[in-house]
């Protein structure tokens, strides 16, 4: 009776682990690939190592894109939806943004995220899209030039980093010599 429980309890460890693989790799390989301008801040953590804080173009949306119109801050953390269309310059840039969900336009990708509080900007709201960290290699976090994010967005609007650049080189390549 104990071993059947054992291997039960296993087995669904196992199918959780799993299923989550299955999930992510299902994002990247049917999501849309994106690309999004950077503002880098490059700090380093004793536990964690090196890494990235990007800081995107698209995280921070002026308030006279939201429809309906905000008439107050947002809460901490208030689940936001903002569309993207890729302007002449490949990146991606915000058209529309709102507290509820909405279907985007054909040619626009539909992000989630959560909005984050500023106390310097007064006319944009800041929103929190979970690919604001990337970790890399020791010594490798401040790297010199433009840093773009080529990123995948599945159905769900939660984005995925795919490959970080350094002035259009991928990141180990730039970093590397």
């Amino acid at each position: 009776m104990r071993l059947k429980f054992f291997i039960a309890i296993l087995a669904l460890q196992i199918a959780w682990l799993l299923s989550m693989v299955a999930t992510q790799e299902y994002a990247l390989a049917h999501g849309k690939v994106i690309l999004l301008e950077t503002q880098r801040v490059d700090p380093r953590d004793m536990l964690r190592g090196d890494y990235l804080i990007l800081n995107y173009k698209i995280s921070d949306v002026p308030t006279n894109l939201f429809s309906p119109p905000i008439q107050k801050d947002l809460p901490f953390g208030t689940k936001m939806f903002v569309a993207l269309l890729q302007g002449t310059n490949q990146f991606y840039d915000v058209v529309q943004a709102s507290t509820n969900e909405f279907a985007p336009a054909a040619n626009e990708i539909l992000l989630c995220g959560k909005s984050e509080k500023r106390w310097w900007s007064t006319n944009s709201v800041h929103v929190d899209y979970g690919i604001e960290h990337y970790y890399v290699a020791e010594n490798t976090g401040n790297p010199r030039g433009k840093l773009t994010v080529q990123a995948i967005v599945p159905a769900s609007g939660h984005p995925k980093i795919k490959q970080v650049f350094v002035d259009g080189k991928p990141y180990v390549e730039a970093t590397s010599q």
